[in-house]
């Protein structure tokens, strides 16, 4: 297979053996190999039962791996750093996925690209804006900047029912 990009999400939430979140963003930075750009790590809000801010990034990698080839690595990678499968949305000491990959979309048991929520993450598409904001989703032509963009945009306020009130 041609060497190919991949851009992967990064983020903790749980101390590991190098230290807080960030550190263990780092860390997991350090582990991936063809590292083209990374982003700045951000700090989000705790999502699910979580009461654990998360640290955030997205490494842009180049690789002659298909994207299963990847993955496996990628799991790889969280298993040294004591990840556990577990329970969605609790305290992690690091998660890494692929969200996009330049050869377009791939689909099997245990791995779609793109990564089928990340249009809906504001920290996947944050961090991802900084370092690709022209990539474009393969399945809606849209860019990142512009999935931001409709992701952060502000809603309407609602104006109550149609035909009800004064």
């Amino acid at each position: 297979m041609p060497r190919t990009s991949y851009a992967i999400a990064i983020g903790s939430n749980r101390p590991g053996r190098h230290g807080g979140p960030r550190r263990e963003v780092l860390a997991a930075i350090a582990a991936l190999e063809g590292v083209s750009a990374v982003s700045p790590i951000l700090l989000t809000p705790p999502l699910g039962p979580s009461k654990r801010r998360f640290a955030n990034a997205v490494a842009l990698v180049e690789s002659d791996d298909e994207p299963p080839a990847l993955l496996r690595r990628l799991k790889a990678i969280e298993r040294s750093f004591g990840r556990r499968r577990g329970q969605n949305w609790a305290a992690r000491v690091i998660d890494l996925d692929i969200v996009l990959w330049s050869g377009g979309s791939w689909g099997e048991p245990g791995l779609t690209v793109p990564h089928r929520l990340f249009r809906t993450r504001g920290f996947v598409l944050a961090p991802l804006l900084r370092v690709a904001p022209e990539w474009r989703d393969p399945i809606t032509g849209l860019n990142i900047r512009q999935l931001h963009a409709r992701l952060t945009r502000r809603k309407p306020a609602s104006r109550g029912r149609a035909g009800v009130g004064p």
